[in-house]
């Protein structure tokens, strides 16, 4: 039996321990989508793929026209369906298969919110992921217990306005920490 959970996790980031072994995760920051006594559903905002906007957008036959916009990154959500696209976006809208995360962000998976991009009605603000990153029941209150993740409620702007090789970082400064002083064991270089 999965004890009941205190505390939900949707609409936070989960920044990986500068200790964390696991290639998927090392150096990641997770927005956390989804979050109850199922599971966890959450996109790493901080590793974009070779890919970019303008080719995913041929890849599923539609056309983006902004150049700008075409070159931006397709970010790797996670090891889950990583052949699987997911538009995290403001606002919420009212697309085909959209959870809404908070009052101004939205986590799509269907087509139609990228159609209207390329129609020019899409969100004000985007970041594409291809995959996920899923918990079970109980594993990620257990990887937090373990000092996996340290948690903190989502800033939009690390989200849509920092660059992401910025966003590891500017995730610890919500919380105040430098995360060179995290070391699990000290004096081992």
């Amino acid at each position: 039996m999965v004890p009941e959970q205190a505390t939900n996790l949707g609409n936070h980031f989960l920044i990986a321990m500068p200790d964390m072994a696991d290639p998927n995760f090392g150096g990641t920051v997770i927005f956390v989508a989804e979050h109850s006594a199922k599971g966890a559903l959450g996109l790493v905002i901080n590793r974009p793929t070779d890919i970019d906007l303008g080719t995913l957008f041929e890849r599923i036959e539609l056309s983006l026209e902004t150049s700008d916009q075409a070159r931006e990154p397709v970010y790797y959500g996670g090891p889950v369906q990583r052949d699987r696209g997911f538009v995290l976006h403001q606002p919420v809208g009212n697309w085909n298969s959209t959870v809404t995360v908070s009052d101004d962000i939205g986590l799509t998976s269907s087509k139609d919110v990228l159609e209207a991009v390329v129609e020019g009605n899409g969100p004000e603000r985007m970041m594409v992921t291809l995959g996920y990153s899923g918990w079970g029941p109980g594993q990620l209150e257990d990887e937090i217990a373990r000092n996996a993740w340290l948690t903190v409620p989502a800033a939009p702007e690390l989200i849509f306005d920092t660059p992401f090789d910025e966003r590891f970082l500017a995730a610890f400064r919500l919380l105040g920490i430098d995360p060179t002083y995290l070391a699990s064991s000290a004096g081992h270089g």
